[in-house]
């Protein structure tokens, strides 16, 4: 299936979730990712059920880190 990610279209399995994608992506801190599948944000605690579909528009961005 082909999604969008990041402006990119991209090939994917059918059926990929949100955290297949991250790891897929090799994103090198996905602890501190924050992901909108169309413009909505998913919950981090639903990375893992949340299988996206042909045609998602995926963009993801880190979240800002203060200590």
């Amino acid at each position: 299936m082909t999604i969008t990610v990041g402006g990119e279209k991209k090939e994917v399995k059918d059926g990929i979730t949100i955290s297949e994608l991250i790891e897929q992506e090799k994103v090198e801190t996905p602890e501190y990712v924050s992901v909108s599948v169309n413009e909505e944000f998913a919950q981090r605690d639903t990375f893992d059920t949340t299988h996206l579909k042909d045609g998602d528009v995926v963009e993801a961005a880190a979240d800002a880190i203060y200590k």
